[in-house]
């Protein structure tokens, strides 16, 4: 069995719907153990000719046995698999990595083969081809012909059967160039078989075979001039050994020291390529940055929203039912001192239900309050101690009146902050007198911060006794308002309806007649500006998050351009045994990385953002946990995702094409 056999092989391109034949029934044997030079003029044919037999290239018709194999048809990760366990190349232009030192450059193929112990055996190789002072030179700081060692001991990596050499002294100066002939000559003592393609009789001259192709054809195969009779083709070489069987496998060996190296070198080579173009990676990350830090910032401010609507809701108490004059369909009916609730159905619809724990009514009205000779106008309102739980209204201060004081009419009152801070400043006010339109009352307690609503000051109000107000400071005979506390909100509804036949039986409604009185459910109220402001809050965070796409988009046009620019790198990573999956991840590392340090700077400043507007604006912002998460796992999506076209184009590319590409 030979090492190689073609049987009429051909190769066609279609050009402008006209069929190129380059390769014109091509049959040939190599036997293991040979060094053979292909020859030719340019335009012949010989170089597509090695890269059908090193598996770059596939042929339009006819049957490739390598190893007894038939190769003609194999899927690309079966080709990879064959190049990597059985082929080394050794290229005309080196097609070494860029940015990548020559130690990293001889341990790729091995990388891709899940061979163990890569950098020692790297090592090894490079101090044989005599660069043991060059491991961690890159290309551009070695010669010619030290890249070309470089490229001999990448091609040795694997311990190949075969190594094919494309003008492998091109572009070398006469001394370099024996230098190459000679270590391809060493690796064909060693028993590894040598195909060179060449157009320098020179240098066929170092071969034992020599195949001429003319036109596609091969026109003639003799033993070279320079060599005995004993290396021509069809005689055994006492080197040559027997082929052994092989078994080729589609993918790597999966260990998880295999996963690691690959992972690394996926890392490695992003990090490479991102460093190399710092400004377009940094605009890149820049759209998905301006993205992050708008969800942070939005989704913090319309969580900070809620949290101050929440809290404002929370000040009124839970489970609440608001009680005030007038029909529905009159809107209610305010005005004056006016009102037709009285303290009499105020201890009636404490009866109504079991389920009702408090209930409390007020009046209101606007007083002059004086301390020293500091005034201010504010609102006075008159409620019952019920007040201070059901409203959530203990003074951090002092006390609230008990309903001893509310009896006697005591002139006990509260003060909101902001009538502490215009007639006391910093003073505490506790236990001293001020006068309420002109009469003293005794300031007993300083209610909790509750901050503005809209155009009223929660904080700007004093609170007196029920009594104390309708009897001795306001004058007024009925409620403006009136509250009541269930023990639940499965309960209200039931509290409700009882509220209502009470009420229209002690107000005398006929029963064509509507409710001169109306009832609302501040739980349902509470719960409709809630879900609003979830509504508002989404609805920021969904504009914000479509500069996240158009940074999406950024990352999927920079990772195009890159697969474009580094085309030539992938063709060697697939020559070298890189399979389809191999590429995939690389290109997606890459992109997945732009958007995570992207997506991580943008969650720093977003949450600088935040806390700026949240200092200088006076506006409440919530950063969470969960905005941060999504935040981040939406911006790493979005370059994985963008990244996956480019990634797949990349990886879908044939390595010939992408070796010739320019």
């Amino acid at each position: 069995m030979a090492l190689i056999e073609l049987e009429k092989i051909t190769r066609s391109y279609f050009l402008d719907g006209e069929e190129l034949q380059v390769l014109r029934d091509v049959t040939l044997k190599i036997e293991e153990g040979e060094f053979v030079a292909i020859m030719g003029p340019s335009g012949s044919g010989k170089s597509t000719l090695m890269q059908i037999l090193g598996l770059l290239d596939r042929p339009t018709g006819g049957l490739y046995r390598l190893m007894g194999k038939d190769v003609s048809r194999l899927s690309d990760d079966e080709g990879a698999a064959f190049r990597r366990e059985t082929i080394g190349f050794i290229f005309q232009m080196f097609n070494l990595l860029p940015r990548t030192s020559a130690l990293q450059n001889v341990a790729l193929p091995m990388v891709y083969a899940g061979t163990p112990d890569r950098d020692a055996r790297a090592r090894e190789l490079l101090v044989q081809v005599g660069l043991a002072d060059r491991l961690e030179h890159k290309p551009n700081q070695l010669s010619g012909g030290q890249q070309q060692r470089v490229a001999i001991a990448r091609s040795l990596a694997n311990h190949p059967r075969v190594i094919f050499a494309d003008e492998p002294t091109g572009n070398l100066a006469s001394d370099q160039a024996e230098e190459i002939l000679s270590q391809l000559v060493h690796m064909n003592r060693s028993g590894i078989t040598v195909i060179m393609v060449t157009h320098e009789s020179d240098i066929a001259a170092h071969a034992k075979r020599i195949i001429r192709i003319k036109d596609g054809r091969v026109i003639a195969d003799d033993p070279s001039p320079g060599k005995a009779p004993g290396g021509a083709a069809g005689t055994s070489s006492p080197r040559t050994k027997p082929p052994l069987p092989i078994k080729i496998k589609a993918e790597p060996r999966s260990d998880l020291g295999t996963l690691w190296a690959e992972f690394k070198e996926y890392a490695l080579s992003a990090m490479r390529g991102m460093t190399a173009n710092k400004v377009r990676s940094g605009l890149s990350m820049l759209g998905i940055l301006i993205g992050v830090a708008a969800v942070i910032t939005m989704l913090a401010l319309g969580k900070g929203a809620q949290k101050a609507i929440e809290s404002r809701l929370a000040s009124l108490g839970s489970n609440l039912l608001a009680m005030r004059p007038g029909s529905p369909s009159q809107h209610g009916v305010h005005g004056g001192d006016y009102s037709r609730f009285t303290l009499d159905d105020l201890k009636a619809i404490a009866k109504a239900n079991p389920h009702i724990l408090r209930v409390d009514g007020n009046v209101q009205g606007n007083v002059q309050v004086v301390y020293g000779n500091q005034n201010a106008n504010t609102q006075v309102t008159g409620v019952t101690p019920a007040y201070e739980r059901m409203r959530a209204s203990t003074p951090y201060a002092g006390r609230f009146f008990t309903p001893t004081e509310n009896l006697n009419r005591e002139r006990v009152v509260l003060l909101g902050q902001t009538v502490v801070s215009k007639l006391f400043g910093d003073e505490d006010p506790i236990g001293k007198f001020i006068k309420v339109n002109r009469i003293n009352f005794k300031v007993i307690g300083v209610l909790p911060i509750k901050g503005g609503g809209g155009f009223r000051d929660e904080d700007d109000i004093l609170l007196i006794p029920l009594n104390t107000a309708m009897n001795r400071l306001l004058g007024q005979k009925y409620l403006r308002n009136i509250s009541i506390e269930c023990d639940g909100p499965d309960s209200m509804e039931a509290v409700t309806e009882d509220i209502t036949r009470i009420m229209r039986r002690r107000h005398r409604l006929p029963s064509y007649k509507e409710n001169d009185f109306e009832i609302r459910n501040m739980a349902d109220i509470q719960a409709a500006i809630s879900s609003t402001t979830k509504t508002i809050t989404l609805l920021l965070g969904f504009v914000a998050a479509i500069s996240l796409l158009v940074g999406g988009i950024g990352i999927m046009n920079i990772m195009l351009v890159s697969v474009s620019e580094r085309t030539r790198e992938i063709g060697l990573r697939k020559a070298v045994g890189a399979a389809r999956r191999a590429i995939l991840w690389q290109f997606l590392i890459e992109s997945g990385v732009m958007s995570a340090v992207g997506g991580l700077t943008g969650i720093l400043l977003g949450a600088l953002t935040s806390f700026t507007l949240s200092k200088l604006a006076g506006w409440t912002a919530v950063v969470t946990v969960q905005s941060v998460m999504v935040s981040f796992v939406f911006s790493a999506g979005v370059g994985v995702l963008f990244g996956l076209w480019p990634a797949r184009k990349a990886s879908l590319l044939s390595p010939i094409e992408a070796l010739r590409y320019e």
